[in-house]
Order: C-alpha cells, then sequence, then structure tokens
C-alpha cells in the first residue's frame, strides 16, 4: 500500500472518530436539552395548579355573592310587605353592591378560566412533542448502539481476516499430510501381500484359477456322475 493511501486512510478515520465524538455529543445535548422541557413542563404544572385553586376560590365567592343577592331580595320583598320602603332600600343599595362585586368576580372568574384552559392545552401539545422527541432519542441512542456494535463486528472480522486466511492455509496442509500419509499406509499393505504371497492367490481366484474355483454347478454335476 502507497503512503498516499494510508494518509487517507488515516484522515478517513480521524474524521469517523470526530464524527462519532460529535454524534456523542449531540446526544448528550440533547438529554439536557429534553431535561430541562421535563422541568419546564413541571413548573407550568405547578403554575397551573395555582390558577385552577384560584379559579376556584372565586367561582365560590360568585357563588356566595349569589345567594346573598337572592337572600337580600327575599328580604327587600318582606320590608316592602310591611311597607317599610327605608329599610328596602337599604337592603336594595347592599344588593347593589353585591351585584358590583359579582360583576367583578365573574369577570375575574373568567379570566381565570380562559387562562386555565390556555395553559392546560398548550400543556398538552408540549408533553406531546415532549414524549415524541423522547421516543425519536430512543429510536437515535438505539440505532446508534446497533451500528456501534455493527462497527466493532466490521473492525474485529476485518483485523482478523488474515488469521483466518492463515488457518484455512493450515487446515489445508494438515489434511493434505493426513492424505499422503494414508497413501502410505495402503502402499505399505499392498507390498505385504506381494511379499507373503496373499496378493497372487487373489488374483488366482479373481481370474477363476486354483482349487478353489469350483463353480457350485460343477460340484453338483460331479456329484450326480456318481451315481
Amino acid at each position: 500500500m502507497s503512503w498516499s493511501k494510508v494518509f487517507t486512510a488515516i484522515k478517513g478515520m480521524v474524521s469517523e472518530t470526530g464524527e462519532t465524538i460529535a454524534d456523542n455529543q449531540a446526544i448528550r445535548i440533547m438529554d439536557q436539552e429534553l431535561r430541562e422541557a421535563s422541568n419546564e413542563i413541571n413548573a407550568a404544572k405547578t403554575e397551573l395548579t395555582k390558577i385552577m385553586a384560584k379559579r376556584k376560590g372565586i367561582e365560590r365567592n360568585v357563588n356566595d355573592l349569589g345567594q346573598k343577592i337572592t337572600e337580600h331580595e327575599g328580604y327587600a320583598g318582606a320590608a316592602l310587605e310591611k311597607n317599610d320602603e327605608n329599610l328596602a332600600r337599604d337592603i336594595c343599595e347592599r344588593i347593589g353592591d353585591f351585584e358590583e362585586q359579582l360583576g367583578t368576580e365573574k369577570s375575574l372568574l373568567q379570566s381565570f378560566t380562559n387562562s386555565e384552559q390556555t395553559l392546560k392545552t398548550n400543556l398538552k401539545k408540549a408533553e406531546g412533542r415532549l414524549k415524541h422527541l423522547k421516543q425519536q432519542q430512543d429510536v437515535l441512542k438505539a440505532t446508534e448502539a446497533v451500528q456501534s456494535a455493527q462497527s466493532a463486528v466490521a473492525s474485529r472480522f476485518s483485523g482478523s481476516s488474515s488469521k483466518m486466511g492463515g488457518a484455512m492455509d493450515s487446515l489445508e496442509r494438515i489434511k493434505k499430510r493426513q492424505q499422503e500419509r494414508a497413501d502410505r499406509f495402503s502402499s505399505a499393505e499392498e507390498l505385504a501381500e506381494e511379499v507373503s504371497g496373499d496378493d497372487l492367490d487373489r488374483r488366482m481366484k479373481e481370474s477363476g484359477i486354483g482349487a478353489g474355483t469350483a463353480k457350485t454347478d460343477d460340484i453338483m454335476a460331479r456329484l450326480k456322475a456318481k451315481k
């Protein structure tokens, strides 16, 4: 391999390492941002509970004022029945104060109700986006882990390819040596047969020559002829 190719390979490794570090840093930054977003949502929920509590208090004030107005209208009617217009007027004046307070409380109630509904809607959207981002983050982390594993496997396989090639060569050499040894054993057996005469007997038998070559039919014919 030329030095220029080696230098190019090193540059590629450095670039890939830098990208990996940047990706890991980006994931950590995303973790921090999602934690901060979750904290802000929790803080918004706390504020929402405060607004809801105030809205409930105002609702009670509105209901109380409505009841007081109804009660005092009954008092004013009773005073008029007794022809006590001065008392009825004073009661009506109090009713006017109650109605003025009721108007103010109703205005506040509407404001808090609108704010509560707006916050609930925005929180629901924010929680939905946060949930989606967390799901995407889980996918990114899982993909990053799988690709890192694939990279590690590919790197180990590439590094061990020469060793695997050497192992294959050794296997072929052993198989060749074992075959040569088996051939030597077979040749030795053939030589031993030739020396002992076993080989000649075998060859005669195969050619149908010798005392042991009588056929069954020949033996049967000879025995029949003697009868």
